[in-house]
Parts: C-alpha cells; sequence; structure tokens
C-alpha cells in the first residue's frame, strides 16, 4: 500500500466525507497507515447482505462465523441467544469482533420483524424440502443469511418465517459441514454474487461510511486516549455511537 503524506490524506478524508474539518484532529493520534487501511476496508463493507446466528451455541462456532463475515466485508450480525449465551471464543475471532455492528434479539419472530422492516429478504440454511442449491439464492434484494444451531439447524418456526431456504450442495457421504465452514462458503458464494447483481447498492452510503469510519477510529484507540478523543469530538458537536 502506498503512503499518501498525512495532510494529503486528511484532506481527502474530508473532501469523501469521512471527516469534518472540525474533526481532523483524531488523525494526530493514527498513523497513515492506520487511516489508509480504515478507509480501504470501508469501501468494500456491505449492509446489503447481513448475518443472522439462531441458537448457535458454542463459543468456537460463534467466533468463526463472526470473523467469516468480517472478513468478506459483511457489516452486521443479529444474533438470537440458544441455550448458552452468546460469548464468541476471543481467541478465535482475533479481535474481527470490534469492527463489527452486533445486534441482538429476543427471539426469531422479533429478528424477522426487524430485518423486513429493514427491507432484507431472509434466507436460511436448511436440509429440507423446498430449499435450492446456494448458486440459485435471488440476490435481487438486500439479504439476511440465516444460520441455526450447530445440531438441530434452524428452528421449524424459522422454517416458516423464512423468504427462502438454500443448502450448499455436496459430493461426499456426509450430509453437512459444520456451521463455521458452511458460513465461510455461503458468503463467499453469495458475497461475491451480490456484488455482481447489487452494483452500486451493495457499498455503504456515504453516512454508513462517516458513522463507520468514526466509530473504527475510537476502536484503534486505547484507554484515555480514545475518551479523550471521544471527548473532544462531542466538544464539536461529534457523538459517536459505541457498538459491540
Amino acid at each position: 500500500m502506498t503512503t499518501i503524506p498525512r495532510e494529503d490524506l486528511v484532506e481527502s478524508l474530508i473532501q469523501e466525507g469521512l471527516l469534518r474539518e472540525e474533526e481532523r484532529f483524531v488523525c494526530e493520534w493514527l498513523t497513515s497507515e492506520r487511516l489508509m487501511r480504515l478507509r480501504d476496508v470501508l469501501s468494500r463493507r456491505t449492509r446489503y447482505l447481513t448475518v443472522v446466528l439462531e441458537a448457535v451455541d458454542d463459543g468456537h462456532n460463534q467466533a468463526a462465523v463472526l470473523r467469516s463475515a468480517e472478513a468478506f466485508g459483511v457489516q452486521d450480525v443479529t444474533v438470537i441467544e440458544g441455550d448458552k449465551p452468546f460469548a464468541p471464543s476471543k481467541g478465535v475471532t482475533q479481535g474481527s469482533h470490534k469492527w463489527l455492528t452486533i445486534r441482538r434479539a429476543p427471539d426469531i419472530e422479533t429478528a424477522v420483524r426487524m430485518l423486513h422492516g429493514a427491507g432484507y429478504q431472509v434466507c436460511a440454511t436448511y436440509l429440507g424440502e423446498g430449499a435450492v442449491p446456494i448458486d440459485d439464492v435471488d440476490l435481487s434484494q438486500p439479504t439476511a443469511i440465516l444460520f441455526g444451531n450447530e445440531h438441530s439447524g434452524i428452528s421449524e418456526e424459522a422454517v416458516r418465517l423464512a423468504d427462502g431456504t438454500f443448502y450448499i450442495p455436496m459430493a461426499g457421504f456426509v450430509q453437512s459441514f459444520n456451521i463455521s465452514v458452511a458460513a465461510a462458503i455461503t458468503l463467499h458464494v453469495l458475497t461475491r454474487k451480490a456484488r455482481q447483481v447489487a452494483g452500486d447498492k451493495y457499498t455503504l452510503t456515504p453516512a454508513e461510511q462517516r458513522e463507520l469510519f468514526l466509530q473504527w477510529v475510537l476502536k484503534s484507540l486505547r484507554g484515555a486516549t480514545r475518551e479523550q478523543a471521544r471527548q473532544r469530538l462531542l466538544l464539536v458537536g461529534t457523538e459517536v455511537t459505541a457498538t459491540s
């Protein structure tokens, strides 16, 4: 990655709408390389696809799905807890969780209602009747990808509420992948397809990019420095919403 002189980089961030003139001070705490990395990752982030976890209980699996979501540029994850709390293994996430927007829902009905209200269709991984191969998933509108419990899959209620179901075709004797593998394959296939189908709608809006950029700047700082930056932003009228 070519390093741009700091002043030129800050001016670019302001021109692109990621920063306001009065917020340029936040760049003082970060290297040019870090600022460029934030901007580069942000340019490829999407909310056209989102991930939903229904009763995924194992902390390793929870973390693996978060890491795959972050790696493939999917920003939002909705979590519905099952028998165990949502406590992804930090050793597996490798910090990827802090760059995501993680939301909670008390049950699948509430989650689907929220997603429908936000303009998403819900497509669930499912091995039962009516499911289509993953390559046939219709991505002509924003889509929430629903993954179910490691052992029992998605609930019957989720099957009823989902707008569609799909499966990953397999050539061996086993019928399904572990959820961590299934999520990685699914996100690889569907993000690539969605980029082609959605075009400009795939990336974040300017307002979404600015909001995330400021959140990520603060998350790149630590302790007293982070709080100092937050307070100085408040003084210029900028409130940065904290996320999971």
